[in-house]
């Protein structure tokens, strides 16, 4: 099965099919990332650094400035289309590379599903633990700690400019 490399420009629709407003290809490429990031830690792992990911991709031949990952992860700047980089940052995260890549079948989507899934199974157990140790709280701060757990990472847009 071959991938299309996403050569869209910054404005143009996302490839993924996603509901809500449409996210420009560097915002899409950013949560998608940032999903990745979230699924290890939410996996009971401590979240990899510039420089683990860094350091995984030059054994590969592939190179990362902390500028280029920067802007990546924050969806501002434009946008990353090389494959190599693409395909080594995926096998970083041991995932099809199509994900990143894109892909004319359903690979991407799937991936990506399964990966909020494993997510919200993590928060699960971090909400029931969490509603275990507190006791006797009540049900608005319970549901406020559970919103803020479930809640994905900030859209890069709605970012403060740094």
């Amino acid at each position: 099965m071959g991938s299309i490399l996403l050569s869209n420009l910054p404005g143009q629709e996302s490839p993924t099919p996603r509901h809500g407003p449409t996210v420009s290809p560097q915002v899409e490429l950013a949560r998608k990332l940032n999903l990745l990031l979230d699924v290890v830690v939410a996996e009971g792992n401590t979240p990899y650094t510039y420089k683990q990911i860094e350091h995984g991709l030059k054994n590969k031949g592939v190179a990362l400035s902390r500028a280029r990952w920067a802007y990546m992860i924050t969806g501002d700047g434009p946008l990353v289309t090389d494959p190599a980089l693409l395909t080594g940052i995926a096998e970083f995260f041991r995932i099809p590379a199509e994900y990143m890549l894109g892909s004319d079948s359903d690979l991407p989507e799937r991936v990506d599903a399964q990966l909020s899934f494993v997510k919200s199974l993590r928060v699960a157990r971090v909400v029931s633990f969490a509603a275990r140790m507190l006791g006797d709280v009540s049900p608005e701060t319970l549901r406020s700690i559970t919103d803020l757990l479930q809640d994905n990472t900030p859209d890069p847009e709605s970012r403060p400019p740094t």
